[in-house]
């Protein structure tokens, strides 16, 4: 197979504004063949739009045309429509989070197994250029081992006042489950994914339960806002290593923060931008980048290696066990959150 015949299924912003972008300009190893979404107006004009000779609004009868889809539906449908399509012998690009919850997630690495097609979740700031740069560094172990992380996702006041982020059913959360889980995944992937063991976390949505909001996203009913706003927690890991979390759609801050920090043994580096902070030959030396490789877009980069791994030519960078551990740290920073106690990853029931 010298080029993969590609099928989206949900037609809405982020297939439009992201993927069908991407894949149309790797049109030498990928086609874009068909377009679903249950809404056959927003499919049609989606099709319209990028040249899209195929439209469906039932996903099933869009597997027989395709090689692979791309799953850009609200997060309630991800684990039924992935395990359908592994099921139909189709690969699956999935958007990120992964599913609702971590029960969905092992059901679609299940359906990945037993199928051999390649699954992964569209976590886009792996691929950032910064994230990139981090990776090689802490692999070729200038900063040591890694031992504390600090993840911030923090806007002021920007809570999406369009789409489906604040309905909880559809969605199954808000800044977290959005947003937050990005740098949850940055995080953990930067840290080489070591077995999270206890979080600790807090939730909140008081702020935009109130009445008057100043929203720069849009307006939203805060009568109805049932999902969290603001979430912080903490977690540690099997090897000793630690994570303080942060992320918030609606924080009373000065400015946005988007952040990560990883402390290592001889070394530490911050993201964004990247800057590389060592102790070594007796002094403390800050390093910048002057020029870093790789694409401007990761969600181009994303898009080239999820179809170059399905044409067998690379190895997956977003596996799908690494993109359950977020779900996994989610379910649990809620579940902390509604206890007022810590939650242990080991004792599987309490999820």
């Amino acid at each position: 197979m010298n080029t993969l015949r590609m099928g989206i299924i949900g037609a809405g912003g982020i297939a439009q504004g992201r993927h069908i972008p991407a894949y149309q300009q790797l049109s030498d190893i990928v086609t874009i063949e068909a377009i679903c979404d249950v809404n056959s107006e927003t499919a049609e004009a989606a099709a319209r739009k990028f040249g899209i000779e195929k439209v469906f609004t039932n996903y099933w009868d869009l597997f027989s045309e395709v090689d692979a889809v791309t799953i850009c539906t609200p997060n309630k449908f991800h684990a039924e429509i992935t395990i359908a399509a592994l099921e139909a012998g189709v690969h699956v690009l999935c958007e990120k989070p992964m599913a609702m919850n971590t029960d969905e997630c092992e059901a679609m690495i299940a359906a990945a197994d037993q199928s051999g097609k390649v699954l992964s979740i569209g976590f886009h700031y792996r691929f950032m250029k910064d994230s990139q740069a981090a990776k090689k560094v802490i692999l070729e172990q200038e900063i040591g081992e890694p031992i504390v992380a600090r993840a911030q996702a923090l806007r002021r006041r920007k809570v999406p006042g369009w789409g489906v982020f604040t309905n909880k059913d559809l969605q199954g959360g808000g800044s977290l489950i959005d947003w937050g889980c990005h740098f949850l995944d940055l995080s953990l992937w930067l840290l080489g994914n070591p077995k999270p063991v206890e979080v600790m976390g807090k939730t909140y949505n008081q702020l935009s339960k109130m009445p008057n909001q100043v929203n720069q996203w849009g307006s939203f009913n805060h009568e109805t806002f049932d999902v969290d706003d603001h979430v912080t927690a903490y977690i540690t890991f099997e090897n000793g290593a630690s994570m303080l979390f942060e992320t918030s759609w609606a924080a009373n801050i000065k400015e946005d923060v988007e952040g990560v920090s990883i402390s290592g043994q001889t070394g530490g580096l911050n993201l964004f931008p990247f800057e590389l902070n060592q102790a070594k030959h007796g002094m403390l030396i800050n390093s910048k980048a002057d020029w870093i490789p790789g694409e401007e877009d990761p969600g181009l980069s994303l898009a080239s290696n999820f179809v170059h791994t399905c044409l067998g030519n690379e190895e997956l960078i977003v596996k799908p066990d690494e993109a359950m551990q977020v779900s996994q740290i989610i379910d649990a920073i809620y579940k902390s959150s509604e206890t007022g106690q810590s939650v242990k990853l080991d004792e599987k029931e309490i999820l």
